[in-house]
């Protein structure tokens, strides 16, 4: 039997989710219901299912997700991480001016209202 498939969801503590849930609305384009979170769909996301999500817990002393003082991160996907970084900054958002590229996609960062430092990830072509 198998246990655990993948992420069933992340759940965090903010000091004003309604406030921090039109943040992420407004600036990432996360489609938040009247129950106050998101649904994500895969076939929505991707038509062929070929896509992953990770779970990785990291050192307790790791400077990953730094500046924040948190101890997540979470890591959305996106469709154009260049162009969405610029839409960020222009729209006045912390966007950290680091971005790696790899075999493994591409990375950028923005930090939230509440300081919670957020991964953005553009998968690699066909992922």
């Amino acid at each position: 039997m198998r246990r655990v498939t993948g992420i069933g969801g992340v759940f965090f503590k903010a000091k004003d989710p309604k406030a921090l849930a039109e943040w992420y609305r407004v600036h990432l384009g996360l489609n938040v219901e009247k129950w106050g979170g998101v649904a994500f769909r895969w076939n929505e996301d991707n038509a062929n299912g070929t896509g992953t999500t990770a779970w990785n817990p990291f050192k307790d002393d790791t400077t990953y997700f730094a500046p924040s003082t948190a101890s997540f991160m979470i890591n959305y996907r996106v469709e154009d991480l260049h162009a969405l970084l610029a839409a960020l900054k222009a729209e006045g958002c912390n966007v950290d001016d680091k971005v790696d590229e790899s075999e493994f996609g591409k990375f950028g960062w923005v930090i939230d209202p509440e300081g919670n430092k957020v991964e953005l990830w553009q998968p690699p072509s066909g992922q």
